[in-house]
């Protein structure tokens, strides 16, 4: 897809092997938030960004980018969010299973300020595991990350 950008951010990069694997199914380019300008994002066709999440949210990187979004500026333009999380279920620990529920993630976060931009939803939000804060990513997930990448070019 000519007119595609998957954006990331990541750390110990597990959110960017995600990206990439998005990126090659959709056969366009991955960039780290910070290597792109918020105002040169109108007239994509599909805008797809990731972000680990951290302390419930996305990076700070990605928070910027999204603020500096202008109003409106994503009109016309498909989006997508997606993230890296540990899963509540896998772990042994109850107050990050509340927490979890009661703050979510940063995909969901990401997907809302691409709404309010003026982006329309292209898929549900994805969430690929981690098995902790610094990875692996479980097996089996970035070929989940390229299926969700699939449905992002069905219509």
């Amino acid at each position: 897809m000519d007119d595609a950008l998957v954006l990331y951010d990541s750390i110990f990069g597990n959110t960017e092997r995600v990206a990439r694997a998005v990126a090659e199914v959709l056969g366009t380019r991955a960039l780290r938030v910070r290597e792109v300008e918020a105002t040169n994002l109108a007239g994509l066709g599909l805008l797809v960004v990731g972000s680990p999440t951290r302390a419930f949210s996305p990076t700070s990187a990605v928070k910027t980018l999204l603020r500096k979004v202008p109003r409106r500026g994503l009109v016309g333009v498909r989006v997508a969010a997606f993230d890296t999380r540990m899963d509540p279920q896998r772990l042994d620990s109850g107050a990050f299973r509340l927490f979890a529920g009661i703050f979510g993630y940063a995909a969901e976060t990401i997907a809302k300020k691409l709404r309010r931009r003026g982006g329309e939803e292209a898929a549900r939000p994805g969430a690929f595991v981690v098995e902790a804060s610094e990875g692996p990513l479980y097996e089996g997930e970035l070929e989940r990350a390229r299926a969700w990448a699939a449905s992002l070019l069905e219509d």
